[in-house]
């Protein structure tokens, strides 16, 4: 199966795997497959939809096992203030649905923000755009293909 993420990233030539797991209604956190797929939470990322008070919506990645800290993302990305849009926003402005967000194909271009913890990490993984799959690759190129800005925007 080939998302739109991993079709975007064939178009830059980035390399990247494509890893299926089961999907637990019950419990999409990016913790709970971290765990299925056999890797430390701190390597699986999530993607969170915010909305900042002078630049509207924003994406930004966070491993799995942290929290995004709304006040260092309101100071990266030039507002005052940051919040998580509603769950009935998410599909409308993305194009995914919750457990399936991906910074990668959504429908708009929206400023992205990849915790610099990323770096830690020869490779990270992050949903590619749909439930029970997730794609693996570099954090260089994964902020490349999303014009991502590494930041300290995790809490612990």
């Amino acid at each position: 199966m080939k998302t739109n993420a991993a079709r975007i990233l064939e178009s830059l030539k980035i390399s990247y795997e494509l890893r299926k797991y089961e999907v637990d209604e019950a419990d999409l956190s990016a913790e709970a497959v971290a765990a299925k797929l056999g890797l430390p939470p701190q390597q699986v990322f999530k993607t969170l939809v915010a909305r900042g008070d002078k630049t509207g919506v924003l994406l930004a990645c966070v491993p799995g096992a942290a929290e995004l800290d709304l006040k260092a993302l309101a100071a990266v990305s030039g507002n005052k203030r940051v919040e998580l849009v509603p769950l009935k926003e998410v599909q409308p402005l993305t194009g995914y649905i919750r457990g399936g967000v991906s910074p990668l194909g959504t429908k708009k271009k929206y400023p992205v923000f990849l915790d610099e913890s990323a770096r830690q990490w020869e490779r990270v993984s992050l949903s590619a755009g749909v439930r029970g799959c997730l794609i693996i690759l570099a954090p260089h190129d994964l902020a490349r293909a999303v014009q991502a800005t590494f930041c300290a925007i995790a809490r612990w």
